[in-house]
């Protein structure tokens, strides 16, 4: 029972760092300050809350470690069609996970039940209006596979659950870079972890961490890096550039302001910088050591790992960087 705790523990230390709040271009304002109106704050929470398992881009028979968001908004769909119910039933759920209140036993089943997240209560609002609200981006396969179960009374029911593919932005190329990484190296970890055990995942961070996220780097046509100031591998290390960003990220998330990615433009190549900061799922790896890290947890991390400088932190602190480069013309990927 304990390595089974361990387990989880890591999963959720490894998967859950979370990516900092958003503003507005020039106007900081936290996330519960931008219009109700605004797509932008839900679809960007949705994105960097709830993309780790349910991402879109997993194929049908994939490693996938939850249902697509899409499917989410069929299921309570079929259920609540207006929206204060809808909301309400989202946000109950999250809240308090139980198989008694799922609309979805089918992912219960092959998923297990998600844990209880423990988002601010307007963060959740935002996203579950977002969802029901606007279009959500639907994988290749979920149509016919809604059809062959339900019918097509929800599609005709006029709520369109499919988005039309659009130009991307900049920004939202790199913010897609970095949380398709991130999926990509939390579905492998967690794999690892299943099959191997927690002492193995620690070895698949040493190990394959780095080619996974060269091979997201060759996918997308970019330079995908994770770096920080005080970095566990050496080859994490940030350059003085890097380190400004840094600095000014934790500047911001010190003093509760929202942040947006930096983003620079320069002989036709965008620079993207973005933070990645703690939770205090996060300390169980990065945090006091006898306090927040396990001593069997320290012990190997002191083995692969004998210059780590990534411990000290507590929640809500600014842990690196994604620092990702790519063609301005990249708005076709």
């Amino acid at each position: 029972m304990k390595k089974l705790s361990i387990s989880i523990l890591f999963v959720l230390l490894m998967l859950s760092c979370k990516q900092g709040p958003k503003t507005t271009d020039g106007d900081p304002k936290s996330v519960a300050q931008l219009t109700a109106s605004s797509p932008e704050a839900g679809k960007k929470l949705m994105e960097t809350k709830c993309y780790l398992c349910h991402n879109p881009s997993v194929p049908e028979n994939g490693q996938r470690i939850g249902p697509p968001m899409v499917a989410v908004k069929a299921h309570y769909l079929d259920v609540y069609e207006d929206k204060e119910a809808f909301v309400k039933g989202i946000m109950e759920f999250v809240k308090a996970p139980s198989e008694e209140n799922t609309m979805m036993r089918g992912a219960v089943r092959r998923f297990g039940l998600m844990p209880s997240q423990q988002f601010p209560e307007e963060e959740l609002q935002k996203i579950a209006e977002y969802i029901y609200d606007y279009q959500i981006e639907e994988p290749d396969w979920f149509k016919e596979h809604w059809m062959d179960r339900r019918g097509d009374s929800l599609y005709n029911r006029g709520k369109k659950l499919t988005v039309t593919p659009k130009e991307q932005s900049p920004k939202e190329l790199g913010m897609k870079y970095a949380l398709e990484t991130k999926k990509v190296l939390g579905k492998n970890l967690m794999g690892t972890i299943q099959n191997k055990g927690v002492d193995e995942a620690v070895v698949f961070c040493n190990e394959k961490a780095y080619p996974l996220t060269d091979s997201m780097s060759t996918n997308f046509n970019a330079r995908i890096k994770r770096v920080s100031d005080k970095p566990r591998n050496p080859n994490n290390k940030a350059n003085d550039t890097e380190l400004a960003h840094i600095a000014t990220f934790k500047s911001k998330v010190a003093t509760g302001e929202s942040v947006e990615p930096i983003l620079k433009e320069e002989n036709g190549k965008i620079y993207f910088y973005y933070p990645i900061v703690t939770n205090t799922m996060c300390l169980n790896c990065h945090g006091t050591p006898e306090k927040e890290i396990e001593p069997e947890v320290l012990t190997h991390l002191s083995q692969l790992y004998p210059d780590d400088k990534a411990i000290g932190y507590g929640a809500d602190e600014v842990r690196g960087i994604w620092s990702i480069v790519f063609d301005a013309s990249n708005n076709s990927n």
